[in-house]
């Protein structure tokens, strides 16, 4: 569903990413791994239109998106819980789930009740401000209001980053239950090496801007990735 062809990226002069490739397909977990100021988060950000890449290109079901607006990309599919989570601190927990209404037609503007099979903690506390949340029920409200987005691809930047160890067990749950279900491709950021491996199908390590090295969870070495994220 997802390709990222051979993509380079500037920020100016500095060149953050360098010929970066990889796809992600429905029913699998494609994760990144790797230190920080490697990349990661700048590649994501280019898939879902937040930065504009400088080569390469990157299709999504067939179709160069590229250049296609971030607004877009998410109408055709493509949903995202950056890192930091940026749910609306004043809107209640309601509020902000219905804020993925705006890409859905009128008639499928609903929150699933998977988000809150997934996540009962949410249903309790629709009438709260997001703010007033700990930083792992926020973490949860940004999945399940892209969940709500009805997205084909979901991508997930650092999910673990500051959250307590029996929320990370929740949203392990839930990113394993979405993969199952078949009908949606996601793509994993993580320096949580544990995590990640024991969601992950295929997995590529960044460095420097460059993937440098990738292959399926049953090719992986853990004692090399683990040396490759800690140097």
């Amino acid at each position: 569903m997802l390709e990222v062809k051979t993509v380079d990226l500037h920020y100016g002069a500095a060149q953050a990413l360098r010929g970066v490739s990889l796809t992600a397909a429905p029913g699998r977990v494609t994760t990144v791994l790797g230190r920080n100021g490697v990349g990661k988060t700048t590649l994501l950000k280019s898939i879902v239109g937040r930065q504009s890449i400088s080569g390469g290109a990157i299709e999504w079901e067939g179709q160069d998106i590229s250049r296609m607006r971030a607004d877009l990309r998410a109408r055709a599919g493509i949903a995202s819980v950056p890192q930091g989570r940026e749910i609306f601190p004043l809107l209640t927990v309601q509020e902000n789930l219905e804020t993925g209404f705006s890409i859905l037609p009128r008639g499928q503007r609903k929150v699933p009740d998977e988000v809150f099979e997934l996540f009962p903690v949410l249903r309790q506390m629709l009438g709260r401000r997001g703010g007033d949340l700990s930083g792992g029920q926020q973490q949860q409200l940004a999945i399940g209001r892209a969940m709500v987005m009805k997205p084909r691809l979901l991508v997930l930047d650092e999910p673990t980053e500051g959250i307590q160890p029996s929320v990370i067990q929740d949203i392990g749950r839930a990113i394993a239950y979405l993969r199952d279900r078949g009908d949606m491709a996601i793509l994993l950021v993580e320096q949580y090496f544990d995590f990640a491996r024991d969601l992950c199908d295929t997995f590529h390590v960044m460095e420097r801007g460059q993937i440098i090295k990738a292959g399926t969870r049953a090719e992986m070495n853990e004692e090399e990735i683990r040396g490759m994220m800690t140097v």
